[in-house]
């Protein structure tokens, strides 16, 4: 038979690419590099191919790179959130270590952000990571918070908690939240489209001063950990569309009893954001909201009550008649102190006003400086006039006056 007649082997038919490697459903494609990094989730039927593609082409806004933050940012990275945001103005102190676990040594007095995106991309580099270094405001949240599918409040504060929560539900964006103090810590998903808001739990901000901060109160380094990694959870969840997100209920976590307990949340007819009848509809000086402003100062500049630690240094090395009041706690006393200071724990103050002197010139401080203005608004209401704060507390004095006095 001649080569001409010989029968030629037909041509096997080209198989089209799937749609998860060209993209053409939409969803981003996947490529055999990801397919090996992600292959844990890609065997759960929850997730599979299509649930970590939806991953891949979502977005996540972190508010506050610091303790809830840090966990939150590095699993949401690890598991292939496509955009991650984050928002933050601080710089990496030494305090930050024991719990802020985005940031190493080598990172002490950098701008937080700068390194958290490097080591995000170091983890993933697959991922986007978009970096706010600013405040979150009234003035600027709306268009940072915008373009995200989720927003995760990882903030410390009050003020901040109730602008995310109401520019959150004011946009229709679920808002996965997380609190922490000493050894107990609380999550939920704050959605007004399906459910309660921030405000149908805490329809009112605590008086100032009455929730210490966790500069101020402590926290257990893991415990950031702990919640952080729930808020993770609660925002892979939502993505996804799996399981049963807390959208309605308050988790609550004891460290020290490693108990979890539940309370349901109701949404409140009358709350003034996502109620029947709302009355707030746009954003506002949560600030002033929060009575952030302490009362001692509505008439004048709070300056005029604060004094320097080079200030103080001068008048106390030339002999002026001070008294110097210190209201940490002992814990903290041990640790480092000013010459010449009385301790007196803020929480005391009332007991042991009778210690104090209303003809001399008092001056309060403590750790950072917001304790002891709360205490001089208190001895302020209690008859006191000459009432001066150290600004910045003994931290600064411990920069700007003695280094040999201990920083913690």
């Amino acid at each position: 038979m001649s080569e001409r007649n010989r029968i030629q082997p037909a041509t096997p038919p080209r198989a089209e690419p799937p749609a998860w490697a060209t993209g053409a459903d939409g969803l981003p494609p996947m490529t055999p590099a990801d397919l090996l990094r992600y292959s844990r989730h890609l065997i759960l039927p929850e997730v599979g191919l299509q649930g970590q593609r939806r991953l891949k082409a979502a977005s996540v806004l972190v508010v506050g790179a610091g303790g809830l933050g840090s966990p939150l940012a590095l699993y949401l990275a690890a598991a292939g959130v496509g955009r991650i945001g984050l928002v933050d103005d601080d710089v990496v102190d030494e305090s930050n270590l024991q719990r802020q676990v985005l940031y190493g040594t080598s990172a002490l007095g950098k701008p937080k952000l700068e390194s958290a995106k490097a080591r995000l991309l170091d983890l993933n580099p697959g991922v986007r990571v978009d970096t706010f270094e600013t405040r979150l405001t009234s003035g600027n949240a709306f268009e940072i918070l915008r373009p995200y599918d989720v927003v995760v409040d990882g903030t410390d504060n009050f003020p901040t908690r109730y602008l995310v929560n109401d520019a959150c539900a004011l946009l229709g964006k679920p808002n996965v939240y997380g609190s922490i103090f000493r050894f107990e810590g609380q999550a939920s998903v704050f959605d007004a489209t399906r459910g309660p808001c921030y405000r149908c739990l805490y329809p009112d901000p605590p008086p100032p001063g009455l929730v210490p901060s966790c500069a101020e109160g402590g926290v257990l380094g893991v415990l950031p950990g702990m919640i952080g990694v729930i808020q993770g959870i609660e925002t892979l969840k939502l993505l996804l569309g799996i399981g049963e997100a807390l959208i309605g209920r308050l988790l609550l976590f004891d460290a020290l009893a490693l108990r979890f307990r539940e309370l349901k949340l109701q949404k409140d007819p009358e709350c003034p954001l996502c109620g029947a009848h709302p009355t707030v509809t746009r954003l506002v000086d949560y600030e002033q909201f929060c009575g952030i402003v302490p009362a001692v100062a509505a008439g004048g500049e709070q300056a005029a009550l604060e004094i320097t630690a080079k200030e103080l240094a001068a008048r106390m090395e030339r002999g002026d008649d001070l008294v110097l009041v210190d209201v940490r706690e002992p814990q903290e006393w041990e640790i480092a102190r000013i010459p010449g200071a009385t301790l007196i724990p803020l929480g005391s103050l009332p007991a042991r006003l009778a210690e104090l002197d209303t003809s001399r010139e008092i001056v309060l401080q403590c750790h950072t400086g917001a304790r002891s203005m709360r205490a001089l608004e208190f001895l302020h209401q209690s008859g006191f006039r000459r009432l001066r704060n150290l600004r910045g507390g003994i931290e600064a004095w411990s920069r700007e006056v003695d280094p040999g006095v201990p920083r913690y």
